[in-house]
């Protein structure tokens, strides 16, 4: 079985000031609060997201597929 990588997001920057497209954008990743992380498999979709706030999260790769 083929394991997908993983991704650790961490909010690190306030989205006060920044587009309501941004704003929501965090939100549907899973952000509810500053400096919080949250964990998704990697996907062109979420890679998509993380490219439109990438001035304001921290991304880290915690798994890396199979091994």
């Amino acid at each position: 079985m083929r394991q997908v990588a993983k991704l650790r997001i961490t909010w690190r920057k306030s989205d006060i000031g920044y587009a309501k497209e941004q704003r929501r954008t965090l939100k549907a990743l899973g952000f509810h609060r500053l400096h919080e992380a949250v964990e998704h498999e990697d996907s062109p979709c979420i890679r998509g997201m993380i490219a439109k706030v990438s001035h304001l999260v921290k991304t880290e790769v915690i798994g890396n597929g199979p091994e």
